[in-house]
């Protein structure tokens, strides 16, 4: 008994420390928030999305005419999945993938330090997070989420139930 207790405390510390190691190394990022894909027709999606795979949607964003320019479908209380109408500049399929992270300013600061391109922070007019872009040169885009109190993100991840 003794030797699996102390492997079990063996265990939690080496995952422990493991988990900080990582954590350092991307100061501030928090965990994958969402994954982005541009689909044909947003209802459709929805529908599928909903009824098939058992998501709920989380919010959305209209234009002025009150179509869906995006919608957040929650996959888990923290994980998303990200619907854009697709268009002629962009195309169906996989856009990006968000990275939640603590302050979106240090974390550019931090990606331009280690050489990455990425771009100055601005707050979505849609969402109200605080977002920046990484060009990433083996698969396109990583977005950079700071999520605010008063975001979207951060409105659904509280109704959660």
């Amino acid at each position: 008994m003794r030797s699996v207790m102390l492997f079990v405390a063996g265990l939690s510390v080496g995952l422990t420390v493991q988990v900080g190691v990582a954590q350092s190394a991307n100061k501030g990022v928090v965990m994958m928030n969402h994954v982005g894909i541009n689909v044909a027709n947003i209802p459709d999606a929805i529908t599928y999305y909903t009824g098939k795979m058992g998501y709920k949607e989380a919010f959305r964003v209209t234009d002025d005419k009150g179509q869906p320019t995006i919608v957040y479908l929650h996959i888990s209380k923290n994980t998303f999945l990200e619907l854009g109408q697709a268009t002629p500049q962009r195309p169906a399929g996989f856009t990006h993938y968000g990275l939640h992270v603590e302050n979106a300013a240090a974390a550019v600061e931090m990606f331009k330090q280690r050489g990455v391109m990425v771009t100055q922070t601005n707050v979505s007019a849609g969402t109200k997070s605080i977002l920046a872009n990484i060009t990433d040169p083996y698969m396109g885009r990583i977005e950079l989420v700071q999520i605010t109190p008063e975001s979207l993100h951060q409105k659904a991840i509280q109704s959660w139930k």
